[in-house]
């Protein structure tokens, strides 16, 4: 006997994953150079190469030193560096004592969960969401909650946030810049979802949190920024991984931080610790502690991604496609012109064009498109838009 949820998980391919394997797949038979894979985030940017150099340095300690366990929140010298580039970040100060580091972002949220997965607890997922975190909660026991997505400007419907809040409710899951619509939530609208939530909380009898998944953090354009969100709202956990910034995603190092000023901090903290213990989830690779322990300054190099999407977003929309425009992050998302985010990616996908339908995202109607891929792809990709445009009938410029 198994348990059927997590047999159901385990059966059920991830469609990122699918279209990526299909990808490797199809480039054998029609070569790699005329299958164009939006489909996975996975960093084309090289990590910076202070990591390497880091990376070197290490292994010349003691390799006893080196690889041995940590503290289950992590060795001493990491969270007192991330805590003081936190602290210079949100001009507040930040203890070490505030993080508690993970393997990425994925295990940070999903302790975060865990640890407030009261009795009938109910987690908000702002659409579009991650895809990933219905898993998350589902794995907790709590159910989960989606606000539907405003497809005009992707904030939020703070009406349909409202009347979804209620005693149950536990957290609001908040990931900005977007993964996958590449939007910023502005500070206008973080300042609007603090005072409902304040209000709502008091109402209720309980602090209600925000949950920020912050992995695409300092990826942002045109001079925008994300700010730190505790500065808004103080009932806020941020939840970060160096895999994009750093352009490592199979390294898995993140951090949860829970600041000082957030309701029962102390509390949330060790369930948080707690949670992470009984999930089988301690002590983060040691080594990669101390690399980000060392590249904290480190911020990506934004020009290749900054093209990429400037690009794809121009073209595309000369063809005729209707993109909203990304202000962070590396993804794209385009509208099916018929509405059919499955068939739109069906169609595109017998052009070699690799992209993922956005239901699973909670945005049905929509494609997201990975733009961390070579310039050089982008370029070979356009005669192919320029066909699944026409098998739509759209007239471009």
């Amino acid at each position: 006997m198994v348990v059927e949820k997590y047999h159901k998980m385990g059966v059920a391919k991830s469609r990122i994953r699918e279209l990526f394997e299909y990808g490797m797949a199809q480039a054998k038979v029609v070569g790699k150079e005329n299958v164009f894979d939006f489909s996975i985030g996975n960093p084309s940017v090289p990590a910076p190469e202070k990591v390497a150099e880091v990376v070197k340095e290490l292994l010349e300690m003691d390799p006893i030193a080196l690889h041995g366990y940590t503290p289950a929140g992590g060795c001493a010298e990491a969270r007192e560096a991330i805590a003081a580039d936190l602290s210079r970040r949100a001009k507040d100060q930040i203890r070490p004592e505030n993080i508690f580091f993970t393997c990425g972002a994925a295990p940070a949220m999903t302790a975060c969960m865990h640890a407030l997965a009261v009795e009938n607890a109910e987690f908000l997922l702002i659409a579009p969401y991650f895809s990933e975190y219905p898993a998350y909660c589902a794995s907790t026991g709590a159910k989960c909650v989606v606000v539907p997505p405003d497809t005009e400007n992707f904030q939020i419907r703070f009406d349909e946030l409202e009347k979804r809040i209620n005693r149950n409710t536990q957290a609001v899951i908040i990931n900005s810049p977007n993964n996958p619509s590449g939007v910023i939530y502005f500070e206008e609208t973080l300042r609007k979802l603090g005072e409902i939530l304040t209000r709502k909380g008091e109402e209720i009898g309980h602090p209600i949190y925000v949950l920020s998944d912050e992995p695409y953090r300092e990826l942002t354009y045109d001079g925008l920024d994300f700010p730190y969100v505790p500065n808004i709202y103080p009932n806020t956990v941020i939840c970060y991984s160096y895999s994009k910034i750093l352009s490592m995603p199979g390294e898995r190092i993140g951090y949860v931080c829970v600041p000082d000023q957030c309701a029962d901090s102390e509390a949330l903290y060790a369930a948080i610790a707690g949670a992470a213990r009984a999930i089988g989830h301690v002590c983060a690779p040691s080594l990669w502690q101390r690399v980000v322990a060392r590249c904290t300054e480190l911020r990506p190099d934004l020009e290749t991604y900054d093209h990429n999407r400037v690009t794809l977003y121009t073209e595309l929309t000369k063809m005729g496609f209707r993109c909203v425009k990304p202000q962070g992050a590396f993804y794209m998302m385009v509208e099916a012109p018929d509405g059919n985010s499955e068939g739109f990616s069906d169609r595109a996908k017998a052009l070699n064009i690799l992209t993922v339908p956005c239901d699973g995202f909670g945005c049905p109607g929509f494609s997201r498109f990975s733009t961390c891929v070579s310039p050089a792809m982008i370029q070979r990709s356009l005669p192919a838009f320029r066909k699944l445009a026409e098998s739509y009938g759209l007239k471009g410029e």
